[in-house]
């Protein structure tokens, strides 16, 4: 597992740091390489590669995609990490982005990693006819926008030291975390163009994403700020609406040891091909233990 986790990542930033270096060259470049290389483990662009196997998707075009979902992701983490968002000093083990330079130099770098993903999806380099490219560009502003990371980004701050039902926490995780992974669940189904799996892959990404949100949530509960590269315990300070401030912890770890099984019994119809798809599932799980 570990292994092929380091092969997608390695490749993933090689496509980043050549894509970057092709770019002209701007101040806002540094603090965007910044905050994107040399990034986290690549667990997004590790679902989507495992999803391509199941549907035999070319790897360098899997590789390219991947890359747009991590600028994506890198922006959405630069602005999180904001004095006007979450606060935090500390990502993936260094300053965070505004620390290093500047607030505003922070935004500019975020607002440019989101938009740069449009571009490398939209490239000439990806071997894909142009209407998929469109649909996927279409998906994956949908998924980061009000409707996905921005929408949930706004009502994790807004729950904050408020009483909120559990659905509605679940909502606003899906939102937070679970619409990239479903863009990653579904842009294969999108390339071989089976539509009937569409909705099922998209609710995979969901579940996927609502999974690694609660494992990130028993992190901040439990872990340990050096061996975690960020701030523990932030959200109990803060009054975080999560599933532990709502079941405690050991009915947090019950619920996503079911949601994982549910997760597995809908891939069960594609045999030996969905075996990477599980062991990363159980990889993100056991970040926790």
């Amino acid at each position: 597992m570990k292994e092929k986790l380091n092969k997608i990542a390695k490749d993933t930033n090689i496509f980043l740091k050549k894509y970057l270096k092709s770019q002209k060259k701007t101040d806002l470049i540094i603090p965007m390489t910044y905050g994107l290389l040399p990034g986290g483990k690549k667990i997004r662009s590790k679902i989507l590669v495992d999803i391509g196997k199941i549907f035999r998707i070319n790897y360098q075009n899997l590789i390219q995609i991947g890359a747009a979902v991590e600028c994506i992701h890198a922006y959405s983490l630069i602005h999180d990490d904001l004095p006007c968002m979450d606060n935090d000093s500390l990502r993936r083990g260094k300053l965070s982005t505004h620390r290093k330079f500047s607030e505003s130099t922070a935004i500019l770098a975020g607002n440019s990693l989101l938009t740069i993903a449009f571009e490398i999806l939209s490239n000439h380099s990806l071997r894909l006819n142009n209407k998929i490219k469109i649909s996927l560009v279409k998906l994956i502003s949908e998924c980061s926008g009000h409707s996905g990371i921005a929408g949930g980004q706004y009502s994790d701050l807004r729950f904050e030291k408020k009483k909120i039902s559990l659905k509605r926490v679940i909502e606003m995780q899906v939102k937070k975390t679970g619409k990239l992974f479903s863009f990653c669940c579904m842009a294969p189904v999108i390339i071989t163009n089976k539509k009937n799996y569409l909705k099922k892959f998209d609710k995979i990404g969901s579940d996927i994403g609502l999974l690694f949100q609660i494992a990130d949530d028993l992190i901040d509960y439990s872990g340990n700020t050096q061996k975690v590269g960020k701030k523990t315990k932030k959200d109990l300070k803060k009054g975080k609406a999560t599933l532990i401030s709502l079941l405690g912890y050991k009915n947090t770890i019950k619920y996503s040891d079911k949601l994982k099984l549910d997760i597995f019994k809908r891939l069960n119809i594609f045999g030996k091909k969905a075996e990477d798809l599980k062991n990363t599932i159980n990889y993100i799980i056991a970040r926790n233990k």
